[in-house]
C-alpha cells in the first residue's frame, strides 16, 4: 500500500511539474503576438487618406494553406507605387486553428501598407471565430478612405446555422443612416457573395436593396469562389468583383478616382 501511495505521489508531482510535455489543443484561442489588427490599421488608413479623392488598394482572399504564395504576394504588393491599403476577403484558415491565423498575420505584417481582414467561412470552424476576433477584430466593420467608405460584412450564414443575423441588416442600416460628411462613395465587401452556398439566399434581394441604399455605391467585392469573377448578380448595374485564391497567384488592384474607377488583375 505504501508503494502504491508513493507511486501516485510521484505521478502527481510529474504532472504538476511537466506542463511543457503537453501541447495545446489545436483550437486553443490563447493568441500569441499582435492583436486588434483592423482597429489599428483603420486608424492608419483613415489618417493617410484623409482629404483625398483618389485611392488605390488591393483586394485578395482565400489564403488557406498557401503560405509561400502569400509571401510572394506580399513581395509583389510591396512593389506597387502609390498603394494605400490591402483588403483580405477572408478564409485565412483551413480548419479555424489559431496558429493558422497567427502565421498569416505575421506574413501580412510584412506589407508596406496597412491591411484589414474579413472573416471567411473556414475561419468560423472550430473556435476560429474567436481567434479571428482576437487577432483582427469584429466580423462587421467599416472604414473611410478619402471620400469612400468601405462597408465590410460577414456573409457566412451557413456557418452560423442561420442562428445569428448574417448578414447583419442592423449594421447595414446604421451605415445607411449615419454617413460621414466627407463620404460620397461606398464599396461593399464580403467573403461569400449572394447566391453562393454560404449566403442566406432567402434574403439575397433584400440584401441587394439594402446595399443600393448606400450613397454612391461603386461596386461590391467578395472572395470565397477561388476564381476571378465579375458579374452584375442582380442586373442592377452594380458589379460584384470576386478575387481569386492566393494559390492561383493573382490579386485585384483597384483605383477609385473622382470620375469613376479602374481595376486590373495582377499576377505574381
Amino acid at each position: 500500500m505504501i508503494k502504491l501511495y508513493t507511486l501516485m505521489a510521484v505521478a502527481l508531482l510529474a504532472l504538476a511539474s511537466c506542463d511543457d510535455l503537453f501541447d495545446y489543443h489545436p483550437y486553443d484561442t490563447d493568441v500569441d503576438g499582435e492583436k486588434g489588427i483592423n482597429a489599428k490599421n483603420i486608424v492608419r488608413i483613415e489618417q493617410a487618406c484623409k482629404g483625398r479623392d483618389t485611392i488605390r488598394f488591393v483586394m485578395m482572399g482565400d489564403s488557406h494553406r498557401s503560405y509561400d504564395e502569400e509571401k510572394a504576394l506580399v513581395k509583389s504588393v510591396n512593389r506597387i507605387a502609390g498603394l494605400d491599403f490591402l483588403i483580405h476577403g477572408g478564409d485565412f484558415s483551413e480548419y479555424g486553428v489559431t496558429k493558422e491565423f497567427e502565421w498569416h498575420r505575421d506574413i501580412l505584417n510584412g506589407l508596406n501598407v496597412p491591411y484589414v481582414a474579413l472573416i471567411g467561412n473556414h475561419d468560423c470552424m472550430g473556435d476560429g471565430e474567436y481567434a479571428f476576433k482576437a487577432i483582427f477584430g469584429e466580423e462587421n466593420f467599416s472604414f473611410v478612405a478619402g471620400n469612400v467608405r468601405f462597408v465590410c460584412l460577414n456573409t457566412n450564414a451557413f456557418e452560423y446555422d442561420y442562428s445569428n443575423p448574417v448578414p447583419n441588416f442592423g449594421f447595414i442600416e446604421e451605415c445607411i443612416m449615419d454617413v460621414p460628411a466627407e463620404v460620397s462613395k461606398h464599396v461593399a465587401v464580403m467573403h461569400a457573395p449572394p447566391y453562393s452556398e454560404q449566403f442566406n439566399n432567402n434574403v439575397a434581394k433584400v440584401f441587394e436593396y439594402a446595399l443600393t441604399q448606400l450613397p454612391g455605391l461603386q461596386f461590391c467585392l467578395h472572395a470565397h469562389c477561388h476564381k476571378l469573377l465579375q458579374d452584375t448578380i442582380f442586373d442592377d448595374g452594380i458589379v460584384y468583383y470576386g478575387s481569386d485564391c492566393v494559390e492561383h497567384r493573382n490579386y485585384l488592384l483597384f483605383t477609385i478616382k473622382p470620375d469613376g474607377y479602374e481595376h486590373e488583375v495582377v499576377y505574381f
